[in-house]
């Protein structure tokens, strides 16, 4: 059984919950990722911020009449920050995460260890099974010219 901490992103990036909707935005945006687990000083999963959360408080927080900045610099995330958060233990299968995933409709699985946050698993981990899957269809499939059917043996 394939598990959920072979294909994980092992120690994700993570920040604070009285950190900012600007902080989390800029980390979305310079590490190309969805999904920030909000964890507490001592390392307890408190929340997660999506890529879409932020959006979704962005269009609140507009500039502010003079023109002197957005309100992201003050909204912590723990005003938006997605709780309780739906977990996964790193020695669960792959299968059973993919389809809590799609029965669930949540884009990501804070994995846990023994209670602690070890990594994460999201949907496009599983984007990336796929193809890869299907490249190693394609690539074992044989091409039409190689195939005569007249040659071919049934039974």
């Amino acid at each position: 059984m394939l598990t959920i901490a072979e294909i994980m992103t092992r120690e994700p990036y993570t920040l604070g919950p009285d950190d900012t909707l600007a902080t989390a935005r800029q980390l979305l945006a310079e590490h190309h990722i969805r999904h920030i687990p909000i964890v507490s000083a001592e390392g307890a999963l408190l929340g997660v911020v999506s890529q879409r959360d932020v959006l979704a408080a962005g269009d609140t927080s507009v500039i502010n009449r003079k023109g002197e900045g957005t309100r992201e610099n003050y909204v912590a995330l723990s005003a938006i920050m997605s709780t309780p958060v739906q977990t996964a233990d790193e020695s669960a299968s792959l299968r059973g995460a993919a389809l809590h995933l799609l029965k669930n409709k949540v884009g990501c699985l804070p994995v846990l260890r023994k209670g602690k946050l070890v990594g994460i698993i999201t949907d496009s981990d599983f984007v990336a099974i796929a193809v890869n899957l299907m490249e190693q269809l394609e690539a074992a499939e044989p091409d039409e010219d190689d195939f005569d059917s007249d040659d071919a043996e049934f039974s």
